[in-house]
């Protein structure tokens, strides 16, 4: 194993299979849920939030609150689960929490009403430190909080605040995001969503499963929206897409299906991973590795060429003045038999 790579302790995981033994011990009637075990370390000057119920265990980055784990037992999900240091080359994320835009905006700026939002790939989220989450032990939580004044002028001009949630739930993960907008006049608009790259032996022999249904295919030559919108019918199963073509992204609305629950089976892994996309409007599918596949949720799409002025990006999230909006998705890491 890699020297740099996340250690699970040994106390955490005794604990957790400790509390799971005691659930079930405690009678067949009782079907009070287990509590989770949080507990948090340092890697070369960055925090870490860990969090524990029975087998299933996450570990965030306190920077960008990026999910850097996603352990079951012994196996890792997450691509480069639980690698801290950078790598040499290549991607170097696992799973980039994106907003208050999200992909990439013309020039790197996006004229706003009166100011101008600029920003490199997927937005300010990713470079800022959150403070400590609040930690639910009963709900199986971790609550990471944005204050508005915490948000660079020149990354978003409005007072909208956000509570990002991670939460342990029936062997799901599930990332939940709550903004409040607390201008008293304004509507706020923002774009979202989590980049998670997901562990498989080989993109080729990996399975990526789509519901049926009627997919809305954005096309975006060089990152940037073009306008052309492809429709594609699609029967269920494997994706109807060449894998070959990953690194160039397939962008995806998925308001007209019935279902949106998305599987990646990497047989020759021992890994499955169940992701349930109810409340997603838009998916985006990218790989430039052998060893990864990103299925991103996503409440906005990149930016277009020509730009419009960032209220009028397509797929863009409306806040009304002083309102809230709350979004949320879950996935089910399982093993599977090789």
């Amino acid at each position: 194993m890699i020297a740099t790579t996340l250690y699970v302790t040994t106390f955490i995981k005794k604990l957790s299979r400790l509390l799971a033994k005691l659930v079930a011990g405690s009678g067949r009637g009782n079907t009070k849920r287990m509590s989770a075990i949080y507990q948090t370390f340092s890697h070369s000057g960055v925090l870490y939030d860990q969090l524990a119920c029975g087998e299933l265990m996450i570990t965030i980055a306190r920077l960008g609150a990026e999910l850097v784990s996603v352990r079951l037992g012994e196996t890792g999900f997450l691509y480069r689960d639980g690698q801290l240091d950078k790598p040499e080359s290549g991607w170097a994320n696992h799973a980039t929490v994106m907003g208050y835009f999200l992909h990439r905006l013309w020039q790197e700026q996006s004229k706003y009403r009166d100011s101008i939002i600029r920003g490199g790939n997927h937005g300010f989220i990713r470079h800022l430190v959150f403070e400590a989450p609040q930690f639910d032990p009963d709900a199986g939580s971790l609550t990471y909080q944005i204050r508005p004044e915490q948000i660079p002028s020149e990354a978003y001009p409005l007072r909208v605040a956000l509570d990002l949630t991670y939460r342990l739930s029936n062997s799901d993960v599930r990332v939940e995001f709550h903004f409040r907008n607390e201008e008293p006049e304004l509507e706020a608009h923002v774009s979202f969503g989590v980049h998670p790259g997901f562990a498989v032996e080989s993109v080729k022999d990996a399975e990526v499963l789509f519901p049926a249904g009627t997919y809305l295919r954005h096309r975006a030559p060089g990152n940037f929206l073009d306008g052309q919108i492809e429709r594609i019918e699609h029967a269920g199963g494997a994706m109807p897409f060449d894998k070959k073509l990953l690194p160039g992204s397939f962008l995806l609305e998925l308001s007209q299906l019935p279902k949106r629950t998305f599987e990646l089976v990497d047989s020759k892994g021992g890994r499955r991973v169940t992701l349930d996309f109810t409340e997603v409007p838009y998916l985006t599918v990218w790989s430039e590795a052998d060893n990864f596949i990103c299925i991103e949720p996503c409440w906005g799409l990149p930016d277009s060429n020509p730009p419009v002025p960032f209220e009028q990006k397509v797929g863009i999230q409306k806040i009304s003045p002083q309102g809230e909006l709350f979004r949320a998705f879950s996935f089910r890491p399982e093993p599977v038999n090789n």
